[in-house]
């Protein structure tokens, strides 16, 4: 009955754009099904192929936002204006608008906790770490993080590092038989062999 249920709030959300709320609670879409959401209803200037949006990504100006393919998004946050323009023709008498686009290009991933500012252009192959503000383009193949975000390392650097601290991993051969990013039928035993390798014992959980 409640798998019925789901279903039918799925299938009207999908359909009419409306019950996101709902939607999003109960049936908890993947990052894909939020994308291609997105795309219909909340009216995305585009997006590219393969696109990821996790539910908890505010988007504030849908329009401005232009997606590129094998974009993630986690629950960052895209700003497409800048209100502080509302105190500027307040106090100067002024009428004035201050927007701008955000355009992600390809192979991106922005971090969790991120802002991201008008007027940005980011990658392609660009990573931006959780928590960084970025205030101007990130140009192709870094990492960038901080506020204001700067570049970190390229991306190149950051392959090696993960590769190296993934040699020393007694679960690596595991995740290289996986079947996609995540595998519920392995992940409780990763989960066990994770704790014991960082805390030498068993996790609680």
């Amino acid at each position: 009955m409640i798998g019925l249920l789901k279903r039918a709030i799925a299938h009207f959300a999908r359909n009419t754009g409306r019950g996101t709320s709902l939607y999003k609670r109960l049936c908890k879409p993947d990052g894909f099904e939020w994308a291609h959401f997105l795309v219909r209803w909340r009216s995305l200037h585009s997006i590219g192929e393969n696109v990821w949006i996790n539910v908890g990504c505010n988007i504030t100006d849908p329009s401005l936002v232009r997606l590129g393919n094998n974009v993630g998004l986690s629950d960052c946050t895209l700003i497409g204006h800048d209100a502080s323009v509302a105190l500027l023709n307040v106090r100067y008498g002024t009428k004035l608008d201050s927007v701008g686009p955000i355009d992600i290009l390809d192979n991106v991933f922005i971090g969790h906790g991120a802002i991201i500012l008008p007027r940005v252009k980011i990658g392609p192959n660009a990573l931006v770490a959780a928590g960084a503000v970025v205030l101007r383009d990130v140009p192709p193949d870094v990492v960038v993080g901080g506020n204001p975000a700067r570049v970190i390392c390229t991306l190149e650097t950051l392959l090696k590092n993960v590769e190296e601290r993934c040699a020393e991993y007694p679960w690596i051969d595991l995740i290289r038989e996986r079947n996609g990013e995540f595998d519920p039928v392995l992940e409780s035993k990763l989960r066990v062999m994770r704790a014991e390798y960082f805390f030498g014992e068993k996790s609680n959980g």
